[in-house]
């Protein structure tokens, strides 16, 4: 087994991917209950994770969010299980819920096709601050 927290719940994030980062350091900023951990889907353990799950990463290159020994969730269940876990104003986000999750996956779907368009895409992936590096697993 890989060697990850139990206690956190991971988020799986396209590394290179402008829009991708942002969220990340948003729900940074905003998870004051130190929930999240975070690791790029391009590198060596996010891969790992991938295989270990059997995700097909035709059906997502975008967001993954994962919570050991008791589940996994991409594309918008992510994003609003992401939001419901940061609670606030974010909570509010989760009325998408009362929609099908086909509903919810073609609008996640249409931002995520289009992300390095509108975005933008970096080289490399994210190298975290110092202090920020806790966050990050690898």
């Amino acid at each position: 087994m890989l060697h990850i927290p139990k206690d956190k719940k991971i988020i799986l994030f396209d590394g290179v991917c402008n829009l991708c980062d942002s969220a990340v350091q948003m729900i940074i900023k905003h998870d004051t209950k130190d929930v999240f951990r975070f690791v790029a889907l391009q590198s060596d353990l996010g891969q790992k994770i991938i295989k270990q799950l059997g995700i097909d990463t035709q059906k997502t290159d975008s967001i993954i969010l994962y919570q050991p020994g008791f589940a996994y969730y991409y594309k918008s269940e992510a994003a609003l299980e992401i939001a419901k876990n940061l609670g606030g104003l974010f909570y509010f986000v989760t009325i998408f819920s009362i929609f099908p999750t086909s509903f919810n996956n073609f609008f996640y779907d249409y931002i995520a096709t289009n992300r390095y368009k509108w975005f933008g895409k970096k080289e490399n992936c994210m190298i975290p601050t110092k202090e920020l590096k806790a966050k990050f697993l690898d």
